[in-house]
């Protein structure tokens, strides 16, 4: 059960211009309430003046709503309807009314029209508002552009109340989870950056906490018969809690979490797990604890819950598929060329829904280094393993540059139902053009190895997330047809 994604109150305001019948948004607002079903408040005020508008926006505020929409069912009164912008501090939406449920004389309302001057006012006021591909329809129409604006609301309210808790430096040779944290601050997110003392210091107080043996039980009841290293779930019990309790007791105002710890090389020798597990399971709750101190990777993650109501993970645009494993696995069953698949993969931070088979495992390449003569690993057990299911995805990032700038990418694509034939948590991936993607956006743009993956094809309502945040620079997997600026057109 996902708790650290905010729920969305949806209103609707209509607004009539001073010279159209206000009875045609009245009834025009009715009929989309009609069509969108429970959960959309029907503010009874309609706006044709500041004072209108004014009183609106304190109705929708006591009726509890938290996003909004302003319906332009007539042409709609251009100074009030944007002062609503003004006046209401949650994410908001703008849209109009089409023609065709009444006469074309006391019933047109010309809405089309007034949509063009909202949008010119909305920008001398400097406001920012979601506006639907085409924001004009019917009743039907306008109410499936609403339910689009759910996901893209939550995510927004979600980022204004996030705290994103740290814990460590950023390792070293992995400058790319290096980044400037003040586009964090302008996107209203909140920070918290603490030492691995502190988390050790947290975690060793917690050394005879009573709730210990149950988180225990929780865990092995959830691993089930697939639990070869049982003895570790005491350590990785105990590590939960005090992170459970470190996101209470210093989320302060905020009332959502992410976290970005870091992981190794001396967390294995000072708490004696790897953390893998426990990530994943936070995870599972919708609270995404990105690994190797990613405060951007636990951002993207943390839109990537909101958005799709759903875990994501984190994972590396890691290795390329063989070709044995192409031709055995993947040639003639999925339409995609050998350059168009990866594997995405991480040391076993994934949750377990997400897994075909999922086990504890141990993380093989840190026990290379750490514990190499132990026939059986002690400090680097607490992974969780296995081939995520097959199924769509969305691959997506927002980070920033060294010059505190925002952009994104954003692409959608499967993981196809292959044994990876390795370890940790991984997948096969296949996005369309990824060869061109991986040249001419991921490298092209220095974006970093980690990528956010939500389960779904969510491309739609990221790419507009992005948008109503102001990230200018908005990257996806262009088709074929459509080169990139940079792109050699005799390649």
């Amino acid at each position: 059960m996902l708790t650290n994604i905010p729920g969305v109150r949806l209103g609707v305001i209509a607004v009539s211009r001073g010279c159209f019948p206000m009875s045609l948004s009245e009834r025009r607002r009715a009929a989309l309430v009609k069509a969108y079903g429970e959960g959309l408040y029907e503010c009874p005020v309609t706006v044709e003046t500041e004072l209108d508008a004014k009183k609106a926006v304190e109705d929708v505020k006591a009726a509890g709503v938290n996003a909004l929409f302003v319906f332009l069912g007539n042409f709609g009164p251009e100074t009030p309807e944007t002062l609503i912008a003004d006046w209401f501090d949650g994410p908001i939406m703008y849209a109009a009314a089409a023609e065709g449920d009444g006469d074309l004389h006391d019933g047109r309302g010309d809405a089309y029209c007034g949509m063009l001057n909202c949008s010119y006012n909305l920008g001398l006021r400097g406001k920012t508002a979601y506006i639907p591909e085409y924001p004009v329809g019917t009743a039907a129409e306008l109410a499936e552009k609403l339910r689009e604006f759910v996901p893209v609301a939550r995510a927004i309210l979600g980022l204004r109340g996030l705290k994103v808790i740290a814990f460590g430096p950023r390792p070293d040779d992995f400058l790319a989870c290096n980044a400037p944290i003040k586009a964090l601050y302008d996107l209203g997110v909140a920070v918290e950056e603490n030492s691995e003392l502190d988390l050790l210091a947290a975690y060793n107080q917690h050394a005879d906490d009573a709730r210990i043996p149950a988180k225990a039980a929780e865990m092995a009841a959830e691993l089930g018969e697939n639990n070869r290293y049982a003895g570790i779930l005491p350590r990785l019990a105990q590590y939960e809690l005090t992170l459970e309790d470190w996101a209470e007791q210093h989320k302060g105002a905020r009332q959502y979490v992410a976290f970005a710890n870091k992981c190794w090389p001396a967390f294995q020798t000072e708490f004696k797990f790897v953390p893998c597990y426990v990530n994943s399971r936070f995870a599972a709750r919708g609270i995404p604890v990105a690994c190797e101190v990613d405060m951007y990777g636990a951002l993207s993650e943390y839109i990537g819950v909101c958005v799709s109501g759903a875990p994501t993970t984190l994972l590396d645009i890691n290795n390329t598929v063989p070709a044995s494993i192409y031709d055995k696995a993947i040639r003639g069953k999925y339409d995609v060329r050998l350059t168009e698949t990866f594997m995405g993969f991480h040391c076993g931070n994934t949750s377990c829904g997400l897994l075909k088979d999922p086990h504890m495992g141990y993380q093989l390449i840190m026990k290379r280094d750490l514990e190499p003569d132990l026939p059986e690993p002690d400090i680097t057990r607490g992974t969780l393993e296995g081939n995520l299911k097959p199924g769509e995805i969305t691959f997506f990032r927002l980070q920033s540059t060294a010059d505190t700038r925002l952009r994104a990418y954003i692409a959608q694509g499967q993981v196809m139902d292959v044994d990876c034939e390795s370890f940790g948590s991984i997948g096969a991936f296949a996005i369309s053009e990824m060869d061109r993607f991986y040249r001419h956006v991921l490298i092209a743009k220095r974006y970093p190895h980690h990528g956010a993956v939500a389960f779904g094809h969510h491309g739609k309502a990221l790419f507009e997330v992005f948008k109503y945040l102001g990230v200018a620079d908005i990257s996806y997997n262009q088709p074929k047809s459509l080169p990139y600026p940079d792109e050699n057109p005799w390649t």
